[in-house]
């Protein structure tokens, strides 16, 4: 009996013994797939990874200046953050219109461990300037690290082609997300909600999970809207939206005559414009451009002083359509290189553009529609 009881007690230590490091050894699994681990955005799990599928994000190369910050401070903050870089060009009317919910998200979640980096890629030349991105960031309310891109360098290492372009990295550096374009506003906030859970839960920080989203309303676009139109004939090779006759005359002074009609989605000078890359220049004291579009929103992207008067459908431009920019009655001066918001009016419709300047030297790069 004696020999049965010890037996009995040997066994149940070796069991004992066994439980203890099987337990051991299935804690010490949990805790490398928590380590390497993702909030499923279907159904909220947490499910292991894979991360040998994400790019890590590319270096910032080739930034011609560092606003907000320095190489030293951007380099040191980055470390242990999930980066949201934004890919951005100050007169892009798409980029422009997601600038509210990134500055939001800033103001949300940089305490919790989010980093946004503003990579300022230029379309125009004019956006190379310091000054001119400084008073943009200014305009916009940015206080988010933003990076000049003047020579493309690093829109370049991130093999990127669009305006605006949001990529997610999470704290390891990862590329976790990737959107371009405007909208799924709130499908990039929760991947910023998931990726900073990760990342607490790695830390070990203690946070309560955000749920909810940052609520700005979102511009509506028009379903069938007339494209943008470059004015700069190398921006608008192979479009065909110079509508006039005396077509395009690379970098010379062309006289453009009045229309005798006009075509839906293209453009028409009237006067002396010289023909440049990006842009065309009034040479004339006064001049013209006309266009029939369909949209309710009518962007335009100019340079140099200037003071412009908008007439839609042959009359003055009515009140209930006047754009952000219209100073008083039916007239706009421009200033600085930039976008300014002409027409805005809460329906889609099919109207008949005219504007008419007064400045010689007056430069205009591009029609936007929304």
């Amino acid at each position: 009996m004696k020999s049965e009881i010890k037996i009995a007690v040997i066994l149940g230590v070796g069991i004992a013994i066994a439980v203890g490091v099987t337990s051991v050894l299935f804690s010490s699994l949990d805790s490398e797939f928590e380590s390497a681990s993702i909030i499923d955005n279907k159904n909220n799990s947490t499910n292991p990874i894979d991360k040998s599928k994400f790019k890590i994000a590319p270096d910032l190369v080739g930034i011609a200046h560092y606003l907000n910050t320095t190489p030293e401070q951007l380099t040191s903050e980055m470390k242990g953050k999930v980066v949201l870089y934004d890919v951005w060009t100050y007169s892009c009317i798409n980029c422009i219109r997601t600038l509210p919910y990134i500055t939001a998200w800033n103001d949300k979640y940089s305490d919790e461990g989010l980093l946004i980096i503003g990579i300022h890629s230029p379309e125009f030349e004019f956006e190379k300037d310091r000054e001119n991105v400084e008073l943009a960031i200014a305009k916009h309310g940015i206080i988010y690290p933003v990076v000049m891109d003047n020579d493309w360098e690093t829109w370049k290492a991130f093999e990127n082609r669009y305006w605006p372009r949001k990529y997610i990295a999470d704290h390891e550096g990862y590329i976790r997300y990737d959107h371009i374009g405007e909208g799924a506003y709130q499908e990039t906030e929760k991947i910023i909600q998931q990726l900073l859970e990760e990342r607490s839960k790695l830390l070990g920080i203690q946070t309560d999970p955000a749920e909810t989203f940052v609520d700005i309303e979102e511009f509506k676009h028009s379903k069938f809207r007339t494209p943008e139109l470059y004015f700069g004939y190398n921006l608008a090779q192979g479009r065909n939206q110079l509508g006039s006759a005396e077509g395009f005359n690379q970098d010379k002074i062309t006289t453009y005559n009045e229309p005798d009609n006009i075509q839906l989605h293209k453009f028409y000078p009237v006067g002396s414009w010289t023909n440049l890359e990006e842009s065309m220049r009034l040479e004339s004291n006064s001049g013209s451009i006309k266009v029939l579009y369909q949209a309710k929103e009518v962007n335009i992207v100019t340079a140099n002083q200037a003071e412009l008067e908008i007439f839609l459908d042959g009359v003055p431009l009515d009140e209930k359509y006047a754009g952000e920019d219209i100073e008083s009655g039916n007239k706009i001066t421009v200033v600085e290189p930039d976008l300014y918001n002409i027409i805005n009016s809460e329906k889609f419709a099919t109207h008949e553009l005219e504007i008419k300047i007064n400045q010689k030297g007056f430069e205009i790069y591009s029609f936007t529609f929304g």
